[in-house]
Parts: structure tokens; sequence; C-alpha cells
């Protein structure tokens, strides 16, 4: 069992400011989409296993997943795809899927006043006032609720691409660095899922710099 730790259920004291709490998952893998979650969480809302994704087990996570889904006023998942990553590179992409998370939600009747985001870059959404929180999945409730449901979408997209793909150990890292999966890179090459701009190095011969 994880550490017992209980954040903050709202960033405003005013329960009449709606918060939406974004975070991102996958952003340093070298394979797989980028995914980004925005969650808006009952004003006050907090529960011990509802806290950074990265301190849950895999189990635990699930349960989390659950409450969440429960007691969520409102939820959405963006993967962006290993295309676009290589097209507008990895930070933009990132603020793309924040944006359309944020969109998607909007679109559909989920009003917010108020947006939390994980970490330090945020490039706004229509004049809507935010606030970036460097280690926020692990401060408040909502951004650690958005942190939860991209890992764990993620996580679940990994294991299903890793299936005719074994050899890379996506089931088990889940597209990161790991040393199974960088040696499968450089013994079996590249696949679709792969951000060749990560992995080129990798893929470069000695004999080819001369």
């Amino acid at each position: 069992m994880s550490k017992h730790i209980t954040l903050k259920g709202s960033y405003n004291e005013d329960p009449n400011i709606v918060e939406i709490g974004i975070d991102e998952a996958g952003r340093g893998a070298l394979a797989g989409p980028v995914t980004i979650a925005a969650c808006i969480m009952p004003h006050g809302f907090a529960h011990p296993l509802i806290k950074d994704s990265k301190l849950l087990s895999e189990k635990e996570r699930q349960e989390a997943v659950a409450i969440i889904q429960a007691n969520a006023v409102a939820w959405n998942v963006q993967h962006v795809s290993v295309d676009l990553i290589e097209e507008m590179n990895i930070l933009k992409a990132t603020m793309k899927g924040m944006y359309d998370s944020l969109k998607y939600l909007d679109e559909h009747a989920h009003r917010f006043d108020h947006i939390l985001v994980d970490g330090d870059q945020f490039h706004g959404y229509h004049g809507v006032p935010y606030t970036t929180v460097v280690g926020g999945d692990n401060k408040y409730t909502s951004i650690a609720a958005a942190s939860i449901l991209a890992k764990t979408s993620r996580d679940n997209l990994m294991k299903d691409l890793s299936k005719d793909l074994m050899e890379y150990g996506w089931g088990s890292n889940k597209g990161y660095g790991t040393k199974q999966h960088t040696d499968a890179i450089k013994e079996h090459g590249k696949t679709p899922h792969h951000r060749h701009s990560f992995i080129s190095h990798m893929l470069t011969k000695t004999s080819q710099l001369f």
C-alpha cells in the first residue's frame, strides 16, 4: 500500500469557481503518444488514492480510476499521435493536447472558471484564468485525477501495442527508455510507433559519421 496522502480538494476557496485540472503522461517516452487528461472534480473532493499517479501501484491506480469516474463532474483524455509529435515537437504537441481536452469539455457544456496545470508551461485557453503548479499532481485533487486518467489510459494503449511487438517491452516500460527498450531499438530498429527524433542517435552507425 502506498503512503497515505490526502491532497487539497480545491485551489480556490469559493465553491462557485469550477476548477479543472490538467496533466500529461508520456512526454519523455521514446514511443507512443503523449496523453493529456483534463478533469473536473467536485469542489473540495479529496481521497487518499487520488494523488500523483507515480506514487500508486497499478492496482491502486485502477481503484483510483473507478473513484474518479464515479465522482468526477466531467473528464476527457486525448492521445496526441507520434506523427504530430514529430511534426510539431513534443512541447507544442503537449500544449495541443491540453487545448483539445479543454475544448472537448467546453463544447460539451462543462464550464470551468479556473484551470490548474501540472508543471510550469501552459499557453492558455480563451482567456480563462489559470495557474501552473510544479508538482501539482501531488498537491491538488483535480490535477492528480487528471494524472491518473492520463497514465492509466496511456499505459493500457501501450500494452495493446506491445502485443505485436513484444521485443520492445512496452507492456512493462510503456515506451520509456529502459535498457530492454533501447537494446531492442538498436537490434530491431524503429517501429511506426517510435518518435524518430527521440531515437535517431540510436540508429546512426559509427561508420555513417565519417
